[in-house]
């Protein structure tokens, strides 16, 4: 019995063969401390969690939900990107609901690509961009990700043939893993590049509610223009710390939403009713207990900076997302150190070759720990280094 050729393409998820390490670990006695997965360690506001808990002993919310989203999550999610970003939103050509982000993202690769299509994908970058293009026989090219440019893609280097054959352009801002930003001004060189190109740009933008220092992070769907070359992904995981719950959504371009829509109608049912009854309370409901929130990630984030400081070690301050990009001066890789910091200290981190060819020579630190058991894994590597 043989797979399909595809298959070929799909590996082990690295956090997969991470965690069944740390476990053997753990096993023999020692103390791991993980700041590796990007999971939120903090619940999500009470009031969430009571609808939830109101709502799932409903009789009649126990079905099939309606697909692609039930229509109050879908008016909610209007609702949430007028108030925020005042972006408006039909909620029912311009939103599809999502299982979480990530099978959006997958699968809208499905739904745009042929074989030999080019996407580009942003490296270092979350690995589902350029694995879900692999999957639909596209060929993928990566946009490097440089400190010198602050993480950012320099669209005037991709050649013209490049850009005249690419089908889809992923974007993440804030970004992960290196917690860069953008403004106003770089979304709207990116959408005139779609324009120029006829690119769709797809924006991968969970963290844009996770901010710093009076930093406040603009939407791509802002832009004029960007409703016929844009689609933006968000999620309930992370800003609403309800990763768990598997909530999500992608708003923009009509075409791509009808698309999403009607290959998702082949391959789930939906989300239960009562989560998405939870992600409209999250959505418009109060908001400012995310304050309360982003203040503990700020915290967590400088007992990062601080400790580090006096190591040879160069961590960069994000202003956005829960991570901290940190740069290796050692002669080794980032992979060796990742290993051999997780074997001598017990501190897990993840190695910024993963994240594409562009992050070797860092790593990333997760700030979904609670704070106690961070500050005493950067104590561990302080003292190591």
């Amino acid at each position: 019995m043989q797979l399909s050729k595809r298959m070929n393409t799909v590996e082990p998820y690295f956090f997969a063969k991470l965690g069944t390490h740390i476990a053997k670990l753990k096993a023999q006695g020692k103390d791991i401390i993980r700041l590796d997965m990007g999971s939120p360690d903090l619940p999500p506001a009470q009031f969430i969690v009571d609808t939830l808990h109101q709502l799932s002993s409903e009789a009649n919310l126990h079905g099939y939900a309606p697909l692609g989203g039930s229509p109050d999550f879908l008016k909610a999610v209007s609702t949430y990107y007028a108030n925020r970003f005042d972006v408006n939103l039909d909620p029912t050509s311009e939103i599809v609901g999502l299982i979480g982000s990530k099978e959006g993202l997958f699968h809208l690769s499905m739904a745009f690509l042929n074989p030999d299509d080019i996407v580009l994908v942003p490296d270092p970058g979350y690995a589902v961009y350029a694995r879900a293009a692999k999957f639909a026989g596209a060929k993928v090219v990566t946009m490097p990700l440089l400190e010198s440019n602050h993480f950012l893609p320099d669209l005037s280097s991709i050649p013209n043939h490049i850009a005249s054959r690419t089908k889809l352009l992923w974007l993440n801002y804030p970004n992960n893993p290196t917690g860069a930003i953008v403004d106003d001004k770089f979304f709207t060189e990116v959408v005139e590049f779609a324009h120029t190109h006829q690119i769709m740009i797809c924006n991968d933008a969970p963290y844009m509610d996770i901010t710093f220092d009076g930093y406040n992070a603009p939407s791509l769907l802002q832009v004029s223009g960007s409703s016929e070359v844009a689609i933006e992904f968000n999620s309930l995981s992370k800003t609403y710390n309800m990763a768990g719950w598997r909530l999500g959504m992608a708003c923009g371009n009509q075409t791509g939403i009808t698309a999403l829509r009607d290959l998702k109608s082949n391959i789930d049912s939906s989300q239960f009713q009562a989560i998405q009854a939870s992600g409209v309370a999250a959505l418009t409901g109060d908001q400012t207990w995310l304050k309360e929130r982003n203040t503990i990630y700020q915290e967590r984030r400088n007992i990062v900076l601080d400790g580090l400081s006096n190591t040879n070690l160069i961590p960069y301050k994000p202003q956005a997302a829960m991570y901290v990009w940190v740069r290796i001066q050692d002669n080794i890789t980032s992979k060796d150190f990742t290993e051999t910091l997780l074997e001598e200290v017990g501190v897990s981190v993840t190695p910024g070759s993963f994240f594409g060819e562009s992050g070797e020579g860092y790593f990333r630190i997760s700030l979904g720990t609670p704070t106690d058991r961070i500050q005493e894994a950067i104590q561990r590597i302080a003292d190591w280094k």
